[in-house]
């Protein structure tokens, strides 16, 4: 897979689709913007190199057509600011309009595409909606790692349309970390998976069992393992059908030697409620009407001595319900243990997501070593899958 390191692109128009998929409060204001400050140097090295650069994202979820709250134009005043110009928009991402907009593109100069999924084409991958987007440049840039799982016009089908195509430099760090974190892990190498499900996690928790010493699991997803081995969990997260499947996975890390941990204690509420009525309690003898919420002072501090003693940790998933203030104190636990394990000289990945929104909100961003901005993505190709976004770059 070519870098755009290998690339000179003077005189060159990029096409570059980049994940510019950033939260927007209600007056439209970005409220986290890793994703978009992660693609900045892949954008200033075309410019710099003396080429021009096409912008293509999607935005949130719109169901039919131009929605006003999903349009990229938001992003304008914040790109602008960043990239020192006036970045220049097109009203949709094909048609004649926007591809005179980006034929008539001076070198150093930026357009903004609209929203790529205000056309269904683009998430059903059709050829010809993807032909129309590869003539905008005359080379291809991929640089949206959180979108390479997906099979969709702009990230996977358009680069047939392309001679030089090639990764950008989120894309490039993205696949080296994780493969850091497959082939080159030392150890004791420590998962810590979090968040609410075990379904969304089955796959890479199987994938991981033979590769760490030590798998944490945390949050709401630990409940259906404590429930499966016999405990009481109250109204806790439960996924009834799974637990069969949490026995299966604490037999095969036994098997294999993993040091599988679960909470030992649990902070709980008797509501879903920040200012809720809480209480510690032993996580196997959680009360009728209450839910586990975060992990337990004694579990966090068990967690963390875990963490300190790693020299590689993967971590995907926060500990509790950390939006909620009363109920971030595990997940922030954990990331204080992981930062000062990194300072101790263990690597590092942060997954995606959650856990990365978590990190970066805390502001211990630059403390770890990588933090992914593909949560979905990450996970696909750690569990061994092939991303037809990489596939495409090939």
């Amino acid at each position: 897979m070519r870098s755009i390191d290998d690339y000179t692109f003077k005189e060159k128009t990029a096409l570059i689709r980049v994940d510019f998929n950033v939260p927007l409060d209600d007056e439209y204001k970005i409220t986290d913007t890793t994703r978009i400050d992660a693609t900045l140097p892949t954008i200033t090295k075309i410019l710099k190199d003396g080429g021009s650069a096409v912008l293509m994202s999607h935005l949130g979820r719109p169901k039919e057509g131009p929605e006003d709250k999903y349009s990229l134009r938001h992003l304008l005043p914040y790109l602008n600011e960043k990239l020192g110009q006036r970045v220049k928009f097109a009203d949709d991402c094909i048609g004649e309009d926007t591809k005179k907009l980006a034929s008539s593109l001076k070198a150093g100069e930026v357009l903004l595409l609209e929203n790529l999924r205000f056309h269904k084409e683009e998430e059903k991958g059709d050829v010809e909606f993807a032909k129309q987007l590869s003539k905008l440049g005359d080379v291809y840039v991929n640089d949206a790692f959180g979108t390479a799982h997906r099979a969709h016009g702009s990230t996977s089908v358009v680069a047939q349309f392309f001679t030089d195509k090639m990764a950008g430099y989120v894309m490039y760090a993205e696949l080296k970390n994780a493969e850091k974190i497959l082939s080159h892990a030392e150890r004791p190498f420590t998962a810590i998976m979090g968040g609410a499900k075990i379904s969304d996690k089955i796959l890479v928790i199987e994938k991981l069992l033979d590769k760490v010493d030590n798998l944490i699991i945390g949050g709401g997803m630990s409940y259906t393992f404590t429930k499966a081995k016999g405990g009481e969990i109250g109204k806790s997260l439960l996924e009834e059908d799974k637990q069969a499947l949490a026995l299966e996975l604490i037999e095969k890390a036994k098997a294999k030697g993993v040091n599988l941990i679960l909470p030992e204690d649990s902070l709980i509420a008797d509501a879903f409620e920040n200012d809720a009525k809480t209480m510690t309690v032993a996580s196997d003898s959680i009360p009728a009407e209450y839910m586990g919420l975060d992990i337990g002072a004694k579990t966090a501090e068990a967690f963390a001595e875990v963490v300190l003693n790693s020299k590689t940790i993967l971590w995907n998933g926060p500990m509790g319900v950390f939006e909620m203030p009363n109920f971030a104190k595990g997940t922030i636990a954990i990331a204080e243990a992981v930062v000062e394990a990194t300072e101790n000289g263990a690597y590092s990945l942060i997954g995606g997501g959650d856990s990365a929104a978590a990190v970066n909100n805390l502001g211990f961003g630059d403390k770890v070593s990588y933090v992914s901005t593909g949560g979905g993505a990450l996970l696909e190709y750690l569990e061994g899958k092939e991303l037809p976004g990489v596939v495409a770059l090939g």
